[in-house]
């Protein structure tokens, strides 16, 4: 009896493309700015974590965001302790993304419901990140106050990322699709069931 994967070469060269995507616009597409509790960012690297789940759905597309994300991590000695939380972060955005955005019959095609992935996948980010954020300074001893004001910075960069994420990743979203279809790629984009 023979037995076939459910995750096939295509998904693995889907993750890896999209991963390197985000890791590369993530790495070489940013302003970085210090802050009181520590470094942030202005990075297009969101855009590609929720493009990759409306596209290729909650599997893949976490994968490929959790992946290209982390490795960004890794590679900066400035965020490399964060990398687990990184991974988790970002798989997490793009499933949550990919799931809805793929949620019954449809295949990622429907801009309302795309939408609506795109806000859901970022708002977790975005809520994930600050409520790391501040509970770490607590952990390490600050008054919850004083560690709100000192996020305040990653608050203001984490929500301009956020909506730029959702409006160009829902934007850019269908052209992408049709370019994939045109390729003859149009029935791989249906997401890995599990």
């Amino acid at each position: 009896m023979e037995h076939k994967s459910k995750f096939s070469t295509y998904d693995v060269v889907v993750v890896g493309l999209m991963g390197a995507m985000v890791f590369v616009t993530t790495a070489f597409l940013k302003i970085q700015i210090p802050t009181p509790a520590g470094p942030t960012m202005f990075k297009i690297g969101n855009i590609f974590c929720l493009l990759a789940g409306l596209l290729f759905g909650g599997l893949r597309g976490g994968l490929a965001a959790g992946i290209g994300s982390a490795l960004y991590d890794l590679t900066n000695p400035v965020f490399v302790y964060d990398a687990p939380w990184t991974f988790i972060r970002f798989f997490l955005m793009a499933f949550l993304c990919g799931l809805i955005a793929h949620w019954g019959e449809h295949s990622g095609e429907n801009n309302r419901l795309n939408l609506v992935a795109a806000i859901a996948g970022s708002g977790f980010s975005t809520s994930f990140y600050l409520i790391k954020a501040v509970t770490e300074l607590v952990l390490e001893g600050s008054a919850f106050d004083a560690a709100v004001a000192a996020c305040s910075v990653k608050m203001v960069t984490s929500g301009i990322n956020a909506v730029l994420a959702v409006a160009a990743s829902v934007l850019i979203a269908p052209a992408c699709r049709k370019a994939l279809v045109q390729a003859g790629l149009g029935e791989r984009l249906n997401p890995v069931k599990t």
